[in-house]
């Protein structure tokens, strides 16, 4: 009994160490959690989703899960060979390119009319708190800090490790000259030494000025958020994006709901919508979208263009790695957009409909996707 107990004891005294550790982050407080206090969308001592959203899919339990994960093979969940990628110079982009670089998963790289935007970057080579797990796959992490020029608006969705790298934004950390997130993610960003002048925290619903041209509206998304044991302290969100001559959607992580179709009737069509497809179980079917959903939620926002991510760089979940982008074209059947699916670092167009790309998962040469 004594052993089971010191055991115990070191076990809480190891995991209160690891979680005070800075790249946790810090839970708002003061002014800032007045402020989300008195969001519409924060009841009961956290954010809400517009839907009832349990973490779990009815009829599967925390050991189900378990269960899967430990004792279930799943072939092929990590590619046996490297994932092809191409670099771009990012610093000499011509001015008037309208383009967008995908680094795998979620992260993006876009410049659109004149200004460099960043999405949810995570060039760390990991997608969690410890180096040694969730490591990138072989070839996916092509582009490193100093590949990044100076950012115009960083965007982050929310505040999970695969989505807010700590590593990456503190590398990263003097090149952002604006930073727009939902309410909460400030207090994470201030605590590592962010100027808070440069950090607009939104609720859903609300809208900035970002410059002449340029308004970012945040939106709602189906998910959750939290960096530790505590969870929706800090809000999540999707944005939409626009500028001069262009209109963009960023999806963050969210299962399917009706705040796509709400987004569209509002909107009006977009140039090109990121979406994730991937990481997706029947398990939690209600925060991440399976690839029919995806295609349903491009048809609700009135897409032009959708680019499926979240997949392509981290194993996350229980299916093989290039399924996602496999299920999501052999889906894809004529619909009123085009299916845009880069490999990592590869140039696209923005609002090109007419362009075609290699269905690299397969190593096929270049197909029609539309």
């Amino acid at each position: 009994m004594i052993t089971l107990l010191i055991i115990i004891s070191v076990i809480a005294l190891t995991t209160v160490i690891v979680l005070r550790q800075d790249k946790f982050g810090k839970l708002p407080t003061g002014e800032r959690l007045a402020k989300i206090e008195a969001s519409p969308n924060y009841k009961y001592g956290k954010f809400q989703n517009l839907s009832h959203t349990p973490e779990l899919t009815e009829g599967f339990s925390m050991w189900d899960v378990l269960k899967k994960s430990l004792f279930t093979r799943i072939e092929n969940k990590k590619p046996s060979q490297t994932v092809p990628s191409e670099k771009v110079d990012l610093f000499n982009l011509k001015p008037e390119e309208n383009t967008l670089v995908w680094f795998g998963h979620s992260s993006y790289f876009l410049q659109v009319d004149g200004k460099k935007i960043l999405i949810d970057p995570v060039l760390s080579g990991h997608a969690s708190p410890f180096s040694f797990s969730i490591k990138a796959f072989k070839g996916a992490d092509a582009y490193a800090y100093d590949d990044i020029p100076e950012i115009d608006y960083l965007f982050i969705t929310h505040d999970h490790w695969d989505h807010l790298d700590y590593k990456s934004v503190m590398a990263l950390k003097s090149k952002f000259k604006k930073i727009i997130c939902p309410l909460g993610i400030g207090s994470h960003l201030e605590y590592w030494g962010f100027d808070k002048d440069i950090i607009i925290e939104t609720d859903w619903h609300d809208y900035v000025m970002l410059d002449e041209g340029f308004v970012s509206h945040t939106t709602p998304a189906r998910h959750f958020s939290g960096r530790g044991f505590t969870r929706n302290k800090t809000l999540w969100a999707s944005f939409v994006l626009k500028t001069p001559n262009t209109q963009l959607f960023f999806g963050g992580d969210s299962g399917y709901d009706t705040h796509f179709a709400e987004i569209g009737e509002k909107f009006g069509s977009f140039d090109l919508v990121l979406l994730e497809n991937g990481q997706y179980d029947e398990a939690w079917s209600y925060i991440h979208m399976h690839p029919n959903e995806v295609l349903k939620a491009a048809t609700d926002l009135k897409a032009e263009n959708l680019l499926p991510g979240h997949s392509g760089k981290f194993d996350l979940a229980n299916h093989a790695w290039d399924t996602p982008l496999k299920k999501i074209s052999e889906l894809y059947q004529d619909q009123n957009f085009n299916l845009v699916t880069p490999i990592i670092g590869e140039k696209v167009a923005i609002g090109d409909s007419s362009l075609k790309y290699t269905q690299w998962w397969n190593n096929d040469k270049k197909v029609a996707n539309r």
